[in-house]
């Protein structure tokens, strides 16, 4: 039923689209942690892939490989998306251990609230996890949550300054319940000139597992840089500020529009 239901969504969105202007250059959701609230031009993809994803902690290192966004446009304000890691793996510092899988599923529907004169622009997107991940790595369960992205520029500084607060339902950690989790992201952007931009972010999370309430936090940086109007690269790092965030994210990917 859901996914007949994704599909029902995406063929009411696609009545009326219009194609967007040829010259526009590409906006993605990458490569910081904060979504953008820009969608793909109505009947245009755009794959955004992590190249290479490595997290470090006191406990484990963690790398994807290969983690990308597939989107689709359907009108001047919505597109559907399919989030997939092919490969990803967790090593265990104390034992050596080492265990790898295909990722979760993750499929989403992101839509623009607001026109493009707007000067603050809003867009939501909801989502839902599919557990394909091997159950050392995922948790088997079905878990899904509503993201908002806003977006407004501060004044004539170039500076653009984003939030993106997200409220999850999630498994609980002995799999016989569900929980609220909650995401924040504040966002700083500015255009270096036009190919290269950066973004400082801070980014916290709140999970309340009946278990134990876990808080996460990490400051965060990236660049990227435009060789075209189809193509982005991009690169970034993520700092831990607590015991209970990995110590450092190191990241790599490319976005392109066909």
């Amino acid at each position: 039923m859901r996914g007949r239901a994704f599909i029902l969504a995406a063929a009411l969105m696609t009545t009326g689209t219009q194609p967007a202007a040829a010259d526009e250059a590409i906006c993605a959701d990458r490569p910081s942690k904060s979504t953008g609230e820009c969608t793909v031009p109505a009947g245009r993809w755009q794959v955004e892939t992590g190249l290479i994803d490595w997290s470090h902690d006191r406990s484990s290192d963690f790398t994807a490989v290969a983690s990308s966004l597939v989107k689709v446009g359907v009108n001047d304000h919505a597109d559907i998306e399919l989030g997939l890691t092919p490969f990803e793996s967790l090593r265990t510092n104390a034992t050596h251990h080492q265990v790898s899988s295909f990722g979760d599923l993750v499929g989403r529907v992101k839509y623009r609230l607001t026109p493009d004169s707007a000067p603050v622009q809003v867009a939501i997107d909801p989502f839902v996890k599919l557990p394909t991940a091997n159950r050392r790595l995922g948790n088997g369960k079905v878990e899904g949550g509503l993201l908002v992205a806003a977006s407004a520029p501060l004044g004539k500084s170039g500076l653009t300054l984003s939030l993106d607060p997200e409220l999850d339902i999630l498994a609980d950690a002995d799999g016989h319940g569900r929980h609220p989790s909650m995401i924040q992201v504040l966002n700083l952007g500015a255009p270096l000139n036009r190919k290269f931009s950066v973004s400082a972010e801070l980014w916290s999370q709140w999970n309340w597992d009946p278990a134990g309430t876990e808080r996460q936090e990490s400051a965060d940086a990236s660049i990227a840089y435009l060789p075209s109007n189809n193509l982005q690269l991009d690169a970034g790092a993520n700092f831990g500020l607590n015991r209970q965030t990995p110590d450092v994210e190191l990241y790599s990917g490319v976005s392109v529009r066909f």
